[in-house]
């Protein structure tokens, strides 16, 4: 008797202080189940985006002089001597990196002219820049003949027919449900915790967040797309959002729900968007623009508020416009193969980027503006190849970082309890502290939501989130959403080697880049292993902002899915949608 009142005691005492009712039961079933549902969600969205090799596509080749025809696996393929081209031809008088052969949204074909020495010719003419070529068009670079060949509309729809597609085995519907018990545990577990004080607008909202969840599932079916793994862990982060914020701030839940669903239409909207490529390189400009009015009025209007100014007010309505400009920093940095050989846009880009840091720094947004600089360096590793600009770069960023040390007093401050936020309980550190002792007792399966006490910390619900989530739900489950955005990141680097063209790749790779930034910030700052910069949890954070900002970045990661009806963000070849209506996920 006195082993199973022991027993009875360890696993109640995170739940009530005095003996357990039938509800103190159901309660820690629930926070034994919510984490098993979590890894195997989780578990089956890595194992349907990771599993097996990504399929090339193939859309042309070129006949070499040997007679062998190598085959054009992208829309923009680089031409040269070097091993590392697309298609590598081994003859002394072509350069490295001497053309390269690139086609639009519309089927049609360029060479271009990288540059070389030898020269480019297309059909007996001379190339000084491009020039369209079409079936059998005979191309000369510098001494050696190749032969283009396209390939035809047929072909196309065949190739699509043969290539695997996405929830045959792990099947999206089966994930969705499991997200569905996963959000009514978590709507039962409030209403449980908060007993007579419950506010009817936490159980509705988590049912408002699985009808919203069914109708997009339902619309992108209605398009024959089957690849869902991305949106399942945005829903699985928006889940734990939702958590948050009914544990801190209930009263925000319509406006967070609201949010989310904005963030949805724009990920549909900027994903329909990036259907056309040409359409979407020629808006890089306009982004720049925007982007740097966005900031600009920030800097000139907003108010200082903690330490920062980075809320804009308009008509009641607050709003961060720096987590706006990150889309807009991911359109102006993705290029396409054509632009990506001419040095004036990669200047550009640094001149738009460095803009964008002084203005957070100006902000006192230390934090944003560390996301911004490593993004940059990853955009123009992967525009210019060279690691000079890389080393310049965090050279110049180590200068401006002491200068902004010496006239951010703040930011120094924040320097200062680094490492030692436990010696500094009550003044520096006293977040930090907090946020520790939070996530220590929490345990591995959480006190259950709504019966902790950290989310009345200042910025537990945004900056600190963390710590809400490991006391609340669990350890297992706050590492499960950090390990939700690193799936992201692997899948995007994964698809990388079969992206359609360079700008899905560096969008791709640039959106993960801010999510995995962000997540290292926001947790090993709130842990005291890094600086507390003050960054927002990709997906799990409350605010509004970043909940759009969210949505609209994973849709670059979408368009980089190129797995047969697996992205609205992908066209089907003409023909082939009525073929799949049959398929279902």
């Amino acid at each position: 008797m006195e082993l199973l009142e022991q027993i009875s005691k360890a696993l109640f005492s995170n739940v009530s202080g005095s003996a357990p009712g039938p509800l103190d039961y159901i309660t820690c079933v629930i926070r034994w189940i919510l984490p098993l549902l979590a890894v195997i969600i989780l578990l089956r969205c890595a194992l349907s985006m990771l599993r097996g090799k990504p399929e090339s596509e193939v859309w042309g080749w070129l006949s070499l002089p040997d007679g062998t025809r190598a085959p054009l696996c992208h829309w923009e393929n680089i031409i040269g001597r070097s091993k590392t081209c697309d298609v590598a031809v081994d003859v002394p008088t072509v350069s490295r990196t001497h053309a390269a052969v690139i086609r639009d949204d519309k089927g049609n074909w360029r060479i271009i002219n990288l540059g070389s020495k030898g020269g480019v010719m297309a059909g007996g003419k001379k190339v000084p820049v491009s020039a369209l070529i079409h079936n059998g068009t005979v191309l000369k670079l510098a001494d050696v003949e190749l032969v283009f060949v396209a390939l035809s509309p047929e072909q196309e729809r065949e190739q699509a027919m043969r290539r695997s597609r996405p929830g045959r085995t792990y099947r999206p519907g089966a994930t969705f449900l499991l997200l569905t018990m996963f959000q009514l545990l978590l709507a039962l577990q409030f209403c449980i915790s908060m007993k007579d004080d419950l506010n009817l607008i936490v159980p509705a909202a988590f049912l408002l967040l699985t009808v919203l969840m069914w109708l997009y599932f339902a619309l992108i079916r209605s398009f024959g797309r089957l690849g869902f793994e991305a949106e399942s862990i945005a829903f699985f982060l928006c889940t734990l959002s939702m958590s948050v914020v009914a544990t801190s701030a209930p009263e925000s839940l319509i406006k967070q729900l609201a949010c989310l669903f904005a963030g949805l239409v724009g990920f549909v909207i900027i994903g329909c968007y990036l259907r056309d490529l040409k359409r979407t390189a020629d808006v890089r400009w306009a982004a720049a623009i925007v982007g740097l009015l966005l900031l600009a009025v920030n800097v000139l209007t907003a108010d200082t508020l903690n330490g920062a100014k980075n809320w804009l007010q308009i008509g009641g309505v607050s709003f961060q416009p720096s987590e706006f400009v990150k889309v807009c920093f991911v359109f102006a940095g993705a290029a396409t193969m054509d632009r990506l050989y001419m040095r004036r846009n990669l200047l550009a880009f640094i001149a738009f980027s460095g803009a964008c840091v002084l203005a957070l720094v100006l902000m006192s947004d230390f934090g944003t503006a560390v996301v911004f600089f490593c993004t940059y360096l990853i955009i123009s590793f992967l525009r210019s190849g060279s690691f000079a600009t890389v080393f310049l770069s965090v050279g110049g960023a180590a200068l401006a970082g002491m200068l902004a040390l010496t006239m951010k007093p703040y930011i120094a401050s924040r320097f200062s309890t680094w490492g030692h936020a436990w010696e500094y309980v009550n003044e520096g550190g006293y977040q930090q502290t907090r946020a520790m002792a939070a996530s220590a007792s929490g345990g591995l399966f959480g006190v259950g939501a709504g019966n902790g006490w950290f989310h009345r910390i200042f910025a537990a619900d945004t900056d600190l989130v963390f710590g809400v989530i490991c006391e609340e739900l669990g350890l297992i489950i706050a590492v499960l959403a950090v390990l939700a955005i690193v799936l992201l990141a692997v899948f995007a680097v994964k698809s990388a080697a079969t992206a359609r063209s360079s700008f899905y790749v560096i969008a791709s790779c640039a959106a993960v880049t801010i999510m995995m930034t962000q997540v290292i910030l926001n947790v090993f700052g709130s842990l005291d292993i890094l600086p507390f910069t003050g960054v927002t949890f990709p997906f799990v954070s409350n605010g509004g902002s970043s909940m759009i900002a969210c949505w609209c970045l994973l849709a670059f990661i979408k368009a980089n899915d190129t797995r047969q009806n697996a992205s609205i963000a992908v066209r089907l070849p003409k023909g082939l949608r009525a073929a799949m209506q049959g398929v279902r996920g």
